[in-house]
């Protein structure tokens, strides 16, 4: 009896950690979308290659990744590389063509985003929660809803402008750069190398 309770005892803990730490790998992005269950309130970090970018929040305990574009929709080189563990995950998005690029990637509206980025145009909405958004080059444009909801808020440019009307700040040319703190819970920190900061 001791030995059946001990198999079953393994195998239930095998299954769990099976679910806790899963990696998913996709070779042909355009024609393979990503489609994963992830739970809400988990952290997530994205390292996404230049392109036309969409991150938005979702309604569903889901991360799902889509490829369109003239050229993105052709492709077939395109990767993505996630791995989960317990409330975090981790995606890469990788290859696929230079130009004529648009990816979405969708993720539960209460989430904590890390997100870095080469280069691009750059939207992230309909989330709550922390975020920590670099841009090394491009437009990048952040939905922070509510302003009183964040305890912390820092934003830069290192050439270009900030629109931060929420927060009541309007900056341009070099090192422009704010700070703000509140009573809210969340932190924000976005940063654009050259380009233009938004946040609405």
């Amino acid at each position: 009896m001791r030995c059946i309770v001990a198999f079953v005892s393994a195998v239930f803990f095998l299954a769990i950690t099976s679910f806790a730490q899963s990696k998913i790998e996709v070779e042909d992005l355009a024609h393979h979308p990503l489609d994963t269950e992830f739970s809400s309130g988990g952290q997530i970090d994205l390292y996404i290659r230049s392109a036309k970018i969409q991150i938005v929040g979702s309604d569903e305990n889901r991360i799902g990744v889509r490829v369109g574009g003239g050229q993105g929709s052709k492709s077939t080189d395109m990767k993505a590389r996630f791995r989960r563990s317990s409330s975090s995950c981790e995606l890469r998005i990788t290859g696929g063509p230079r130009n004529e690029l648009t990816i979405t990637v969708e993720v539960p509206k209460n989430s904590n985003l890390f997100v870095r980025i080469f280069a691009g145009d750059v939207q992230v909405k309909g989330i709550t929660g922390n975020k920590d958004i670099e841009l090394h080059a491009g437009d990048l444009t952040i939905g922070v809803g509510d302003a009183t909801e964040y305890a912390d808020v820092q934003a830069s440019v290192t050439t270009g402008d900030i629109d931060a009307k929420p927060f009541g700040e309007s900056h341009g040319g070099l090192f422009r750069s704010f700070e703000k703190s509140g009573n809210g819970k969340y932190k924000l920190v976005a940063h654009v190398g050259a380009g233009e900061l938004t946040l609405n």
